[in-house]
């Protein structure tokens, strides 16, 4: 389990989250949504090492993290799709995978088969160069990449973004196999509305880098959400 108290974090000057309070359980998928600007990306920086946070703690599993850096939250267990994807162009699909054994003894520097069952193409594109990809397949990638490091938790920044309708729904069927297998905790940041009602176990609003509404879709009206997260 993630869990995170009263959590800041500032860009220079500006402070971008104030004071979240949230946890993420193994077997759920915790969706963060919120407008444009509300922090949702900077949250999951926070969260992956990629931007340190500026105050607040951190837990995974019971353990307190101090402010680690991405690669070394990585090894503990911490995947982290970021928005935008940031696959490696000029790799293969294979190579862009292997990247993910850095946080790996060297007994496990190999790709399971579950990662190809997951997304067969990727399977059948080894060879080819990320950068040739579809921005569906280069998803797809960016996903199976952060799997291979074996995370407790996994963060997805908008996986739909910009992505045909049949990957959203594929995209869709394995964030919630990944949620029912019930050995990590995900957490989704989600612009689309119908995506992220569909598979979140819990939901987090935020506002202004607060917190204004959090809970499960059994207790939270649909409208009242939509209403939270609409501009």
């Amino acid at each position: 389990m993630l869990e995170l108290k009263d959590l800041t974090l500032h860009y220079g000057h500006s402070q971008i989250l104030n004071g979240i309070s949230m946890q993420a359980a193994q077997g759920e998928v915790t969706c963060v949504m919120g407008t444009n600007g509300v922090g949702k990306t900077s949250l999951l920086k926070a969260i992956s090492g990629s931007h340190p946070r500026s105050g607040g703690t951190m837990s995974l599993d019971g353990e307190v993290l101090s402010k680690l850096p991405a690669h070394v939250l990585a090894r503990k267990g911490v995947g982290y799709v970021p928005q935008g994807r940031e696959i490696f162009p000029l790799m293969t699909v294979r190579e862009n995978l292997e990247t993910g054994f850095a946080c790996l003894p060297a007994s496990e520097h190999y790709i399971p088969d579950h990662i190809y069952e997951l997304f067969p193409v990727l399977k059948q594109m080894q060879t080819r160069r990320g950068g040739d990809l579809s921005g569906g397949q280069q998803q797809q990638l960016a996903i199976a990449r952060a799997l291979i490091a074996k995370p407790k938790l996994l963060l997805l920044d908008e996986p739909t973004e910009g992505i045909q309708p049949n990957i959203i729904q594929q995209i869709g069927e394995v964030i919630g196999h990944l949620r029912d297998q019930g050995d990590m905790a995900i957490v989704l940041v989600e612009q689309y509305f119908e995506f992220a009602y569909k598979l979140a176990d819990k939901f987090v609003a935020l506002r202004r880098g607060e917190v204004v509404l959090r809970g499960s879709p059994d207790k939270i009206a649909r409208s009242k959400l939509l209403d939270v997260v609409s501009v």
